[in-house]
């Protein structure tokens, strides 16, 4: 059974460096394949994660539309049959993790058709692997675009602010109001400075959030980031690490209790 872990939030969060570290331990427990899908248009979760990354999704839709529409598709070759084989081949394979960049949601045109087709080629694919960690887009567009669906796990990033943790909570509201099939979500506070502050926990706590872990700000994280390096350079020691160690965890033994709670119905 595949376990689909998604990463929301608002915008500077960490949420792709928060994926990556996430990624880096769940390989490094033996659990794989993974297959990583970068849902954020700014495609980053390649840097993050070492890996190299020349077309996303949204080139392949662009290209395949363009030949469609100036009548350059091969006779007796389907639309889908073609997005499929150029998505499949356009998976950047990596050591235990596979990544799937999905680039621009739309271009200038009308792409409803395509991007039903677009969302059943990952579903198949999403399917051949042990774990799916979705990195999405910041925000709340991806959610009520219905972009992300029916998922395992809802990890949602804040950074130590009202704003962030508003967000946060609109996320998980909005995520009840679409009827979106989530078996849990988590918050995770980052880049915290010190403890967090009373008014802030007040907020999470109106708002019903799951506080699963608060992370400090790293320099050695910031360092690898600033130098252009992949963030899951960073030793197994560093703070952050230990601190997603029980995160991990809690999201394993989650997805598990679910897995028996499926077995036994």
């Amino acid at each position: 059974m595949t376990v689909t872990i998604a990463i929301a939030g608002k915008g500077g969060t960490g949420k792709t460096t928060i994926a990556g570290l996430l990624i880096k331990q769940l390989r490094e427990r033996g659990r794989g394949p993974i297959l990583a899908i970068d849902a954020d248009p700014a495609s980053n979760l390649n840097a993050v994660l070492g890996l190299p990354l020349d077309r996303t999704v949204g080139d392949i839709r662009e290209d395949t539309s363009d030949k469609a529409r100036a009548g350059l598709l091969e006779a007796g070759i389907a639309k889908q049959d073609l997005l499929d084989y150029e998505i499949n081949a356009n998976i950047v394979e990596g050591d235990g993790v596979d990544l799937l960049a999905m680039g621009r949601p739309e271009g200038p045109g009308c792409y409803c058709a395509a991007n039903t087709m677009l969302r059943t080629i990952v579903d198949r694919i999403s399917a051949s692997y042990d774990i799916v960690v979705i990195d999405n887009e910041a925000g709340l567009e991806h959610l009520s675009r219905r972009t992300t669906r029916d998922v395992d796990v809802l990890l949602v990033i804040s950074d130590p602010s009202v704003r962030g943790l508003t967000t946060a909570g609109r996320i998980v509201d909005l995520v009840a109001e679409l009827k979106t099939q989530v078996g849990v979500h988590y918050l995770i506070i980052n880049r915290v400075v010190g403890r967090v502050a009373p008014r802030l926990m007040d907020v999470v706590r109106q708002r019903g959030l799951n506080l699963v872990a608060t992370i400090p700000g790293d320099e050695t994280i910031a360092r690898l980031d600033a130098e252009g390096r992949p963030v899951i350079e960073a030793p197994d020691d560093n703070e952050v690490a230990e601190l997603l160690r029980p995160v991990v965890d809690e999201i394993l033994s989650q997805t598990r209790r679910e897995a028996l709670c499926a077995d036994h119905r």
